[in-house]
C-alpha cells in the first residue's frame, strides 16, 4: 500500500501528456504545502505578510515550472536562467529565511515531478524540525532585546550595571557607547537576552536607581538581514 501511495503520478508509461486532473492535483498539493510552510514561518516570528504569502505560492510556482518543462532540457536551461534573475531583485535575508525559501522551492519541485506523497512528507518533516529548533531559540520567544541606557558623564559605565544585568539576563553585551548633550551624558546600547520570567519593569526600575532617572528604553532587537 505504501508503495502505491509514494509512486509518482507521472510514472506510468501511458501518461504522455499532463491531464487537467493531474494538473489540479499537483497545484492543490503544492498550495497546501505552501500553506504549511507559511504557517510554520508565522509561528513565533516577525515575518511580514508579504513574505508569508510568497512562501504560500512559491511551491506552486516551482511545481508548475517543472510540470511544463516535462523533460525538455532546453526549456529547463532557459527556466534556470530566468530563476537566476530573481537573485538581483531580492534583498539579502537571514539564514532562516533562505532555508524557508529553499524548502518551499524543493517541495514544489518534488510535487512537480509527480511525487506528491514525498513532497508532503518532506515538507512536514522539515517544518517540524524548524518548529522544534525555533522553540529553543530565545529570539523567537521575544527574549532578545535591545537596551539603551543614558547615564551622566561622571558615572563610570565600565561594569556599573554588570550585577544587575546578570540578575535579569542570561546573556548580555555592551554594543555601543555614545556621548550626548555636548558630552555631558553617555548613551549605552546593550544586546540582552532576558531570563525566562524576568520582570522587565523591575529591571528598568533598578536601572533608574543607578542612572539618576535618565532615559531608558527596552525594545525588540532589530534583525540584521545580512547575518548568516
Amino acid at each position: 500500500m505504501l508503495e502505491s501511495i509514494f509512486r509518482g503520478i507521472f510514472d506510468s508509461a501511458s501518461v504522455s501528456v499532463i491531464t487537467a486532473d493531474c494538473f489540479l492535483l499537483c497545484l492543490g498539493v503544492s498550495l497546501a504545502i505552501g500553506g504549511l510552510i507559511a504557517l510554520t514561518a508565522s509561528r513565533r516570528t516577525g515575518y511580514t505578510v508579504s513574505f508569508r504569502v510568497s512562501l504560500l505560492v512559491l511551491p506552486a510556482l516551482s511545481c508548475m515550472v517543472i510540470m511544463m518543462v516535462n523533460g525538455n532540457v532546453g526549456a529547463g536551461v532557459a527556466t534556470a536562467g530566468a530563476f537566476s534573475l530573481v537573485r538581483f531583485r531580492s534583498a539579502a535575508g537571514t539564514a532562516k529565511e533562505i532555508a524557508l525559501i529553499f524548502l518551499a522551492m524543493v517541495a514544489g519541485l518534488i510535487a512537480g515531478m509527480g511525487y506528491l506523497a514525498y513532497a508532503t512528507l518532506f515538507a512536514v518533516i522539515l517544518c517540524a524540525v524548524l518548529l522544534v529548533s525555533g522553540a529553543a531559540d530565545p529570539a523567537s520567544r521575544g527574549l532578545v532585546k535591545e537596551l539603551r541606557v543614558t547615564i551622566p558623564e561622571n558615572l563610570n559605565y565600565d561594569g556599573v550595571f554588570d550585577g544587575l544585568l546578570n540578575r535579569y539576563c542570561s546573556k548580555w553585551r555592551l554594543e555601543q557607547v555614545k556621548t550626548a548633550n555636548m558630552g555631558s551624558m553617555f548613551k549605552l546600547r546593550y544586546a540582552v537576552t532576558l531570563r525566562c520570567g524576568a520582570d522587565e519593569k523591575e529591571m528598568i526600575d533598578q536601572l533608574r536607581c543607578h542612572n539618576g532617572n535618565l532615559e531608558i528604553s527596552l525594545c525588540r532587537a532589530a534583525d540584521t538581514a545580512s547575518e548568516l
